[in-house]
């Protein structure tokens, strides 16, 4: 079992030994602005989940990848617990790569590889587009 270590800091201030020993630290109520609230680490952690797939997937598939941007945004609900509801995704590819490797690796991430996908997706409706940057 992978064991996190959380602890208090002051104020809404938490920081967070993860299981590979890096620290996060937590601002929750975002009034000091010292690091990020626990929910939207979730977005970065959705948008570098599937950029890990995205860029192994083009990669195979023998494409000349030369950068990747995802853009992740969300909605939450109006009412506690204030989950994601709805997240948009932008994955800016940049490269010579083929629009249908692009929009594979991106729904081969979607529907298959990405753990954090999988569990937002329990609450929230996740959509994306693929801009494809020539360079």
């Amino acid at each position: 079992m992978e064991t996190a270590k959380v602890t208090w800091k002051g104020a809404e201030e938490f920081d967070a030994v993860m299981p590979s020993g890096n620290l996060i630290h937590f601002d929750g109520d975002g009034k000091s602005n010292k690091g990020p609230s626990m929910t939207e680490t979730l977005l970065g952690a959705l948008g570098a989940c599937t950029a890990v797939d995205v860029v192994s997937i083009i990669r195979k598939k023998r494409q000349k990848l030369v950068g990747l941007e995802i853009l992740v945004s969300g909605e939450k609900a109006p009412e506690p617990p204030r989950v994601w509801t709805k997240i948009e995704m932008v994955y800016r590819i940049t490269g010579e790569v083929e629009e249908k490797a692009a929009r594979d690796a991106v729904e081969l991430s979607k529907n298959k590889y990405c753990s954090v996908s999988a569990m937002l997706e329990k609450t929230a409706k996740i959509s994306y587009r693929v801009e494809i940057v020539k360079g």
